[in-house]
C-alpha cells in the first residue's frame, strides 16, 4: 500500500502533474518541474502512451504546450494511434498548442511534409536547434523524446551515449522543459538499454509487462525520482480505452 504520510502531496507551482489517474500519487503530485525523467520498459509496456498522455494532459488539463519528438514512428501514424484514446492531436497543433518534431522520416530515408522535421538525422545539435526553435515558438512546458534507444544504437560507444543523452536532459531542462525520454529494456533486471540513460535524467520510470501463468500482467515502479519521496512499491496499471490507468492502492508482488 502507498503510505500516503511517507508521500506528502505537493501541488504547488514547483509540481508538474502528469494528469495520469492514479499515477501523481506516487510521487507526491507530480513530477518536478524542468527537469528530465526517463520511461523505460519493454515492448508492449505502454511507454509511448504514457509520455503522450503526459503531453496531452498537459495541454487540455494544465494549459502546459508540448513538443513531441519522434524518432520512431512518423507523426501521422503518432496521430492516427491516438485516436483510439479519444485524443485529436491534429487539432492540438493546428492551435499551436503541440509541435511534433519528425526525427524520423529523414532517418530511413523518406521525404516528410510535415512542419518540424530534423533533417539531419542523428546530429543532436541539429536536434536541439529544432526543439529551442520549437519552444521560442509555441512557449512549450513540456517535452517527450520518444525514443533514445536508436540514439543510443547509432552512437554505439556507451561514454558517448552518456555525453549526448546528457546534453539532451540539460538543455531541456534550461529551456524550462519538464520531459521525458523513453527507452527499450531487453533485460528487466535493467532499468534502460545501455546502462547509463538513468544517470543522465532525475528520475526513471519503468513499466513492466511480464506474463503471469497464462496472462500478462502490467506494473509500473518509480525506481528512481530525485527531490522527492515516492513509492517503493511496484503498482498495477492498466491500457483503458482513455489511457493508463495506475492502481496506486494495489502493489504487484513478484518472486
Amino acid at each position: 500500500m502507498v503510505d500516503k504520510k511517507q508521500i506528502k502531496s505537493d501541488t504547488g507551482s514547483n509540481r508538474v502533474p502528469t494528469g495520469i489517474p492514479g499515477f501523481d500519487e506516487l510521487c507526491g503530485g507530480g513530477l518536478l518541474r524542468n527537469r528530465t525523467y526517463l520511461v523505460s520498459g519493454a515492448a508492449g509496456a505502454g511507454k509511448t502512451i504514457f509520455g503522450l498522455q503526459y503531453l496531452y494532459n498537459g495541454i487540455t488539463k494544465y494549459g502546459e504546450n508540448g513538443i513531441f519528438i519522434a524518432t520512431e514512428e512518423r507523426p501521422e501514424q503518432v496521430r492516427e494511434n491516438v485516436k483510439q484514446f479519444g485524443w485529436d492531436f491534429q487539432k492540438l497543433e493546428d492551435e499551436g498548442k503541440l509541435a511534433i518534431l519528425d526525427a524520423c522520416s529523414t532517418k530511413i530515408g523518406i521525404p516528410s511534409h510535415e512542419k518540424y522535421v530534423d533533417v539531419r538525422p542523428f546530429d543532436m545539435r541539429s536536434m536541439l536547434d529544432q526543439i529551442i526553435a520549437i519552444q521560442e515558438d509555441i512557449d512549450a512546458k513540456r517535452a517527450m523524446v520518444d525514443g533514445t534507444t536508436s540514439i543510443g544504437y547509432y552512437l554505439t560507444d556507451i561514454s558517448k551515449i552518456r555525453v549526448e543523452l546528457l546534453k539532451l536532459s540539460t538543455t531541456l531542462e534550461i529551456l524550462g522543459l519538464t520531459s521525458l525520454m523513453t527507452c527499450e529494456i531487453i533485460d528487466e533486471n535493467m532499468a534502460s538499454r545501455f546502462g547509463v540513460e538513468t544517470f543522465v535524467t532525475e528520475g526513471t520510470i519503468v513499466l513492466y509487462y511480464k506474463r503471469t501463468d497464462t496472462v500478462r500482467v502490467r506494473s509500473v515502479e518509480i525506481f528512481k525520482m530525485r527531490g522527492t519521496n515516492h513509492s517503493q512499491n511496484t503498482h498495477p496499471y492498466e491500457i483503458t480505452p482513455n489511457g493508463i490507468v495506475v492502481h496506486p492502492h494495489e502493489e504487484v508482488y513478484t518472486d
